[in-house]
């Protein structure tokens, strides 16, 4: 546990230095969301349709690509090839950056969702909700960044990870069509990932659903989540070949 408190403390200074991730995570969203309200402010229904759909979906988006560049960076410099000489163990790394990169899930979970909430967008549902989806949203993009840099050998290849994992689940979760009006295949598609839950618990934040309406999605998530640290831990190389 003190490997695991040691790695996120360690990776929450580098990140503390680094004011372009910083802002990449905290200020990108927002301003996404803000040039969305400008866009439609003579219709504020339609931020209120979208906007917690796009609370839950940029949070996961920005996280995944900073976690999963973050990681490899790490192999490609020795960094992890140096600490696993030491007594740290793959499941100590993987939960230290998950802890440091929760931490910044929170952080950005409160600014998007009080931003989001400044610039006009009405949730029905309780807000408090909304923040948690949200932060569950960005912990989960960092999870499937953690897992899909297993797979990318240069940071470029992990940018090109991005669109193969993440487009698909844009196009499919319910975003630019309700799921029911899809062809039937691509709605059975879209159960299995993990974006279908996140716009699906938003939703019915912003219909008016309370904690009993969300909490399918929400444990899903949480499945999600879960899956996805223990495939980082698994898929983990100590360096880039």
């Amino acid at each position: 546990m003190n490997l695991t408190f040691a790695t996120a403390g360690r990776v929450l200074s580098q990140l503390r230095g680094d004011h372009r991730t910083v802002a990449l995570i905290i200020v990108l969203p927002c301003l996404l969301i803000g040039l969305i309200a400008w866009m439609f402010e003579d219709r504020p229904e339609v931020l209120d349709r979208f906007g917690p759909m796009l609370v839950g979906i940029f949070p996961l988006i920005v996280m995944f690509l900073v976690t999963s560049v973050a990681t490899l960076r790490e192999r490609q410099s020795g960094t992890l090839e140096r600490l696993m000489t030491t007594p740290i163990r793959k499941g100590d790394f993987v939960a230290g950056y998950g802890l440091a990169f929760a931490t910044l899930a929170l952080v950005q979970a409160l600014v998007v969702v009080g931003f989001a909430t400044w610039v006009g967008m009405d949730v029905d549902g309780p807000l408090w909700l909304v923040l948690v989806v949200a932060m569950l949203d960005a912990v989960l993009g960092c999870t499937l960044g953690l897992a899909a840099s297993a797979l990318a050998r240069s940071e470029f290849q992990a940018v090109q990870m991005m669109p193969a994992i993440l487009f698909p689940q844009l196009i499919t979760c319910g975003l630019l069509m309700p799921r029911d009006q899809m062809p039937e295949v691509l709605e059975w598609l879209s159960r299995v990932f993990p974006l279908t839950y996140a716009v699906e618990a938003m939703t019915s934040l912003a219909a008016g659903d309370e904690w009993a309406g969300v909490r399918g999605a929400v444990g899903v998530i949480a499945l999600f989540i879960v899956g996805a640290v223990l495939l980082g831990v698994l898929t983990l190389r100590r360096r880039t070949e």
